[in-house]
C-alpha cells in the first residue's frame, strides 16, 4: 500500500494545531450527524410540511458533509490508499449533493416567502377579526344598554317620567356628571331648561333658540361634541381645579306632537325638536367613544318614539273622557226620552181609555136605537149619528196609531172589503161639510176597478176620508174630484219615490187615487213640510185653519205600510192641488161584504135567545150599554159590578163571562175563574172588554187564559159578530 504525503510531520511545532484541528473535525462530524436524527423527528412529527423531499435531501447533505469531517480524522496520520478514496468519494458526494440542494432551494424559497405573504396576511386577517369581534361585543354592550333603557323610558306612559327616566339611567349607565333636557317654549323662540339629572340647578333658564350650537345640532342627526363653555351646557358649578369634562348634546324628535313647558304642554310650536346634553366628569381624561355617542342617538329616538305613544294615550284618554261624558249625556237624555215616552203612553192609555168609553156609549145606544121601530127621518138621523161616532172613533185612533207606527207595533187588519162602498160612503159623509162652503165633490170610478178587494179597509177608508177632508178644509172655492183606477204599469214608477218598487202579478193590483181641488193651491217648496208631524207651512197657516198637522203625516205612513207610494202636486198659490197615491190590495174572490164601518139594520134579530152572560164592569153606564146590547141579541145577561160578586155569582150555567179591563182587579178576576173551574168544558168562555188597542194588552190577555178580546167602541152587529166566532171557535183574538 502506498502511502500518502498530503501531512507532513516535519514541523513538530504543528502538532498541537493539528490537534485542535483533529478534535473540531470530531466535534463537526458529530454536528452533523446529529442534524439529520433533528430532521427526521421533525418530519415524523410534522404531517403538513410540503418539502419532506427537500428535507430529506437536505438531510443527507449535511450526512456527507458529517462523513467528510470524520474521514477526515484519519488523515492527520498516516493513512492507506483507501482512506484517500473514500475521502475524496464522500467530497465528491458532497459536492453533487451541496449542488443539487443549492439549485432546489432556488426553486423553494419563492414559494417559502409566499407562504410568509399569507401568513402575514392571515395575521392582518386575524387582527382585523379581532378588532370586529371587539366592535361586536362593544355593540352588544351598546344594545343591552339600549334595552334596557328603552324598557325603563317606555316602562310608563306619563310624558314626565319618560323624560326624567330617560336622564336618570343615562347617567347611571354611562356615569355621566351631568344631565338635561331643553324644551321649546310656547312661542318656539327660547329653549327652556326644564329637566336635569341633578335637582340643583336653576330648572326654567332659558336660551334663545338661534344660537349657533343649537342650530347645528338641531340640523345634524347625530350626536355632537360641543364646547363646555356654551350657554346650554353651562349647568355644573365653576372649578378651577380640574379641566371640564367632554360635552355632548342631540336633538330629540317631537315627531309633529304637541311641545311642552315645565309643568305644562303648550299648543305645536314652531320648532319640532328638544335639546339634550349630556356631560363627562370633570376629574378624569375620559372621552366619548363611537358606541356610546351611538347609544345617546338611540336612546333620543326611543324617547321621541316613547313620547308619541305618550301622545296618543293621553288624547285617548281625552276621547275616552269626552266619549264618557256624552255617554252620560246621552243616558240622560235617553232617560228622558223614556220618561217622555212613559209619559206619553201614560196620557195616551188614559185618553183611549177616557175618549172610547163615552164613544162606545154612543155608537152603542145608537145601533140600539137603529135595531127599533123608526121613521125614516129618524133612522137618517140615527145613521148619520153612527157615521159620524165611527169617523170620530177614526180620528182618535190617529194619534194612537202614529205612536205605533212610530215604534213598528201597527199591523194591518187584512180582510175582503167592498172597495166601491168605501168610496160612495167617502162621498156621504163628506158632502155635509162640502155642501156647507157650497164645494161640489164628484166621484169617478173607472170600469175596470174591481169591486171587491183583500186589504186593510178601515186604514184605506182614513186615509181617502183624510185626503178628502183636507181638500174641503183648505178649498174656499171651486171643486173637488175623487178619480180611483188600476194603477198602469206605466204610472207606477215615479222619480219621486226612488225607494218605492212595485211588483205586478195576477194575486194582487195598485190602487191610483187621485183627490183634485181648485182651491189656494201650495208653493212647491212647502209641499215635503206636508208629511212632517205637527208642521204647518206658511201657505197653509194662512187660510185661518185648524187641526193638528198629523192628517197627511199619518196617511202618508199608512201608504207606505199598505206597500205604495203618496205625494203631492201643485203648481203655486191659486192653482189648486191635486193629491195622489197609489196602494197594493189583494183581489178577492168574494161577491158580497158587509161594511163594518155602517151596521145595517137588523130588526128584531136574536141571534143568541137564552145565552147566559154575565157582565163584570165597575162602570154603571158602560155596563148598562154593554147589556142592553147583549139584551137585544136574546141574550139572557147578568150584570155585577166587583170581581167578589162575579165570583159568587158565576156558575156553569153561564156560557160567557165579560170582564171589562178597565177594572183595577180584572186579570185577577179571569185568574181567579180558571181557579173556581178547574175542568176546562164546565168554565165559561171569559172575553175581555177593552178600550186599550196595544199588544201587550192581548198578550196579558193571552198569559191570564182569556178565551177574547173585544176593543170598544162597538156596536150591535159587532157584538152578533164576535160573539158568533166566539161560539163557533172559543177562542177570538183578532178583534184587537
Amino acid at each position: 500500500m502506498e502511502s500518502c504525503n498530503c501531512i507532513e510531520p516535519q514541523w513538530p511545532a504543528e502538532e498541537l494545531l493539528m490537534k485542535y484541528q483533529y478534535i473540531s473535525d470530531f466535534f463537526i462530524a458529530l454536528a452533523y450527524f446529529s442534524i439529520p436524527l433533528e430532521l427526521i423527528y421533525f418530519v415524523k412529527k410534522s404531517a403538513v410540511f410540503p418539502y419532506r423531499w427537500v428535507l430529506v435531501q437536505f438531510g443527507a447533505f449535511i450526512v456527507l458533509c458529517g462523513a467528510t469531517h470524520l474521514i477526515s480524522l484519519w488523515t492527520f496520520s498516516m493513512h492507506s490508499r483507501t482512506v484517500a478514496v473514500v475521502m475524496t468519494t464522500a467530497k465528491v458526494l458532497t459536492a453533487a449533493v451541496s449542488c443539487a440542494t443549492a439549485l432546489m432551494l432556488v426553486h423553494i424559497i419563492p414559494d417559502l416567502l409566499s407562504v410568509k405573504t399569507r401568513e402575514l396576511f392571515l395575521k392582518n386577517k386575524a387582527a382585523e377579526l379581532d378588532r370586529e369581534m371587539g366592535l361586536i361585543r362593544t355593540q352588544e354592550e351598546t344594545g343591552r344598554h339600549v334595552r334596557m333603557l328603552t324598557h325603563e323610558i317606555r316602562s310608563t306612559l306619563d310624558r314626565h317620567t319618560i323624560l326624567k327616566t330617560t336622564l336618570v339611567e343615562l347617567g347611571r349607565t354611562l356615569a355621566l356628571e351631568e344631565c338635561a333636557l331643553w324644551m321649546p317654549t310656547r312661542t318656539g323662540l327660547e329653549l327652556q331648561l326644564s329637566y336635569t339629572l341633578h335637582q340643583q340647578n336653576p330648572v326654567g333658564y332659558t336660551v334663545p333658540i338661534q344660537l349657533p350650537v343649537i342650530n347645528q345640532v338641531f340640523s345634524s342627526n347625530h350626536a355632537l361634541k360641543i364646547s363646555p363653555n356654551s350657554p346650554v351646557a353651562r349647568l355644573r358649578p365653576l372649578s378651577g381645579k380640574y379641566m371640564p369634562g367632554e360635552v355632548v348634546a342631540v336633538r330629540v324628535p317631537l315627531l309633529h306632537l304637541s311641545n311642552f313647558q315645565i309643568n305644562d304642554w303648550p299648543e305645536l310650536s314652531t320648532r319640532r325638536y328638544a335639546l339634550m346634553v349630556l356631560m363627562l366628569p370633570s376629574d378624569s381624561a375620559r372621552q366619548w367613544h363611537i358606541h356610546e355617542l351611538e347609544l345617546v342617538e338611540v336612546v333620543a329616538d326611543q324617547v321621541a318614539v316613547a313620547l308619541s305613544h305618550a301622545a296618543i294615550l293621553e288624547e285617548s284618554m281625552r276621547a275616552r273622557d269626552l266619549l264618557m261624558e256624552q255617554n252620560v249625556a246621552l243616558d240622560h237624555a235617553s232617560r228622558e226620552a223614556e220618561t217622555t215616552i212613559r209619559a206619553r203612553n201614560d196620557f195616551l192609555a188614559v185618553m183611549n181609555h177616557e175618549m172610547r168609553t163615552p164613544m162606545h156609549a154612543v155608537i152603542a145606544l145608537s145601533s140600539l136605537l137603529q135595531e127599533t121601530e123608526l121613521t125614516p127621518e129618524q133612522r137618517l138621523m140615527v145613521e148619520t149619528i153612527l157615521k159620524s161616532s165611527n169617523l170620530l172613533a177614526t180620528l182618535i185612533n190617529d194619534v194612537l196609531d202614529l205612536s205605533k207606527l212610530e215604534d213598528g207595533s201597527l199591523r194591518l187588519d187584512l180582510g175582503s172589503f167592498n172597495l166601491h162602498t168605501v168610496f160612495r160612503e167617502v162621498l156621504n159623509l163628506i158632502k155635509p161639510i162640502a155642501s156647507v162652503k157650497k164645494l161640489p165633490v164628484t166621484l169617478n170610478l173607472a170600469q175596470d176597478l174591481p169591486i171587491y178587494a183583500i186589504g186593510d179597509e178601515k186604514r184605506l177608508m182614513q186615509t181617502i176620508l183624510n185626503i178628502v177632508g183636507n181638500a174641503v178644509k183648505f178649498s174656499k172655492e171651486g171643486s173637488i174630484s175623487i178619480t180611483a183606477a188600476v194603477a198602469k204599469s206605466e204610472s207606477l214608477r215615479d222619480s219621486r219615490a226612488p225607494g218605492f218598487f212595485p211588483v205586478l202579478s195576477d194575486n194582487h193590483f195598485y190602487l191610483r187615487v187621485q183627490v183634485k181641488d181648485a182651491g189656494q193651491g201650495i208653493n212647491p217648496q212647502d209641499i215635503p213640510k206636508l208629511f212632517t208631524k205637527f208642521v204647518h207651512t206658511q201657505t197653509l197657516a194662512t187660510r185661518n185653519s185648524s187641526g193638528s198637522g198629523l192628517g197627511l203625516a199619518i196617511c202618508k205612513r199608512f201608504v207606505n205600510l199598505m206597500g205604495g207610494h203618496f205625494w203631492i202636486e201643485s203648481e203655486g198659490l191659486g192653482k189648486g192641488c191635486m193629491a195622489i197615491f197609489i196602494v197594493k190590495l189583494g183581489i178577492s174572490e168574494k161577491t158580497s161584504e158587509s161594511n163594518p164601518f155602517l151596521p145595517k139594520a137588523n130588526h128584531g134579530q136574536t141571534a143568541f135567545p137564552g145565552l147566559k152572560v154575565l157582565v163584570l164592569d165597575e162602570n154603571g153606564v158602560s155596563r148598562m150599554v154593554t147589556k142592553g146590547l147583549l139584551v137585544q141579541l136574546g141574550c139572557d145577561v147578568t150584570t155585577v159590578s166587583s170581581r167578589d160578586e162575579c165570583l159568587h155569582v158565576v156558575s156553569q150555567d153561564h156560557k160567557v163571562v165579560c170582564i171589562d179591563l178597565c177594572m183595577p182587579d180584572g186579570f185577577e178576576a179571569a185568574a181567579r175563574l180558571h181557579e173556581k173551574f178547574t175542568k176546562h168544558h164546565e168554565r165559561p168562555l171569559i172575553v175581555a172588554l177593552t178600550g186599550n188597542t196595544d199588544k201587550v194588552t192581548k198578550e196579558n190577555c193571552m198569559r191570564i187564559g182569556m178565551d177574547g178580546v173585544i176593543s170598544k167602541p162597538f156596536s150591535v152587529d159587532k157584538m152578533r159578530s164576535v160573539l158568533s166566532d166566539l161560539l163557533e171557535h172559543r177562542v177570538l183574538f183578532e178583534a184587537m
